[in-house]
């Protein structure tokens, strides 16, 4: 199936369309929740007015549709060194980002170092009742803190989750 069952695919409403102008093309995650890296190079599109741009790619780490399976370091390591070669960002959906860090037994941060940006949700794995966070550099930061406020803000009321 296309896109593995990626959550962003999936699950999101379709936002990364309707809300960042973005044209997805979603490439089957293989069983271990991996994207072959070859399809990958091979799908990058070339500088064509015809076609839109390639300049992004999501992994989600751990793979929820694919039983929680776990991208492991030399997967992560070279899907950023593709996105470096090919002047790609890297985006991780990190929604369970702690489970792999668990599992592989090494920290957040070095399932990270390529990314350029990040979502991490605070209620699972970690336990947490409500939350989540973006990551990535200054400008990106910027970007969303201004998309965020354009959508309404954030949540700073938490005492209604309580009672």
């Amino acid at each position: 199936n296309r896109g593995g069952g990626s959550h962003i695919h999936i699950y999101e409403q379709g936002n990364i369309s309707q809300m960042g102008g973005v044209h997805p093309r979603a490439l089957p995650n293989l069983a271990d929740g991996t994207i072959d890296l070859d399809l990958v190079k091979q799908t990058i599109r070339p500088d064509d007015i015809h076609f839109p741009t390639t300049r992004l790619l999501i992994l989600e780490n751990t793979h929820n549709k694919k039983g929680g399976r776990v991208l492991k370091l030399d997967y992560m390591d070279a899907a950023g060194k593709l996105c470096r070669e090919h002047g790609l960002k890297l985006h991780i959906d990190g929604a369970r980002i702690f489970n792999a860090s668990t599992a592989l037994g090494v920290p957040v941060a070095r399932l990270l170092k390529d990314a350029d940006s990040a979502s991490i949700c605070f209620s699972k794995a970690l336990g947490a009742p409500a939350g989540s966070m973006i990551v990535g550099g200054a400008d990106f930061i910027r970007k969303c803190r201004r998309i965020r406020k354009a959508l309404g803000g954030g949540m700073r009321q938490g005492g209604g989750i309580g009672g």
